[in-house]
């Protein structure tokens, strides 16, 4: 089981940091085009006075060990789905994998902090775990990597692209 922070800070304000998250041209981009993902599609979105719900399905570029991509196969995905309660401005998500899910649990929340008038620090609280006997520390530690990695390219893209 790993439990983890990522912080990261973003030159942009919440308005359009989170006005940006929710944006299907700009998640399109982002999850095709920056992060490589071979598929991405959002599946459903809607909001009420009090949150926002997001779902999509996406095949995530994987750079993991040979032994975890012939567990998972080429064709692994998840379906991520999230609230953002704007009350709190807190995000919550939970990646349900295509395979193994019932082994496989990764969720978490992400909200920010205002430093000044046009920076925030987006904080990730990240659960991930693989009861998998044998190779669970091995795809947690893997996928653990590739979220750091996907979490720095995502702020640095954010910081670039929303001034």
């Amino acid at each position: 089981m790993a439990k983890f922070i990522l912080t990261h800070e973003i030159n942009c304000n919440q308005d359009d940091f989170w006005n940006s998250f929710f944006d299907r041209g700009i998640c399109e981009k982002l999850y095709r085009e920056v992060l490589g993902y071979p598929a991405f599609a959002i599946l459903e979105q809607s909001e009420t006075d009090t949150q926002t719900h997001f779902k999509a399905r996406m095949q995530p570029k994987l750079d993991v060990p040979g032994p975890v991509i012939k567990l998972l196969g080429a064709d692994f995905a998840y379906t991520g789905d999230g609230v953002f309660d704007k009350s709190t401005k807190i995000w919550t998500w939970r990646q349900t994998p295509n395979k193994l899910a019932d082994k496989i649990r990764y969720e978490g929340t992400l909200k920010l902090e205002s430093i000044a008038n046009s920076k925030v620090r987006r904080i990730m609280e990240i659960f991930l775990e693989a009861k998998i006997f044998g190779v669970g520390g091995l795809i947690e530690s893997s996928f653990e990597k590739n979220i750091r990695e996907e979490a720095d390219a995502t702020a640095a893209y954010f910081s670039n692209n929303l001034k």
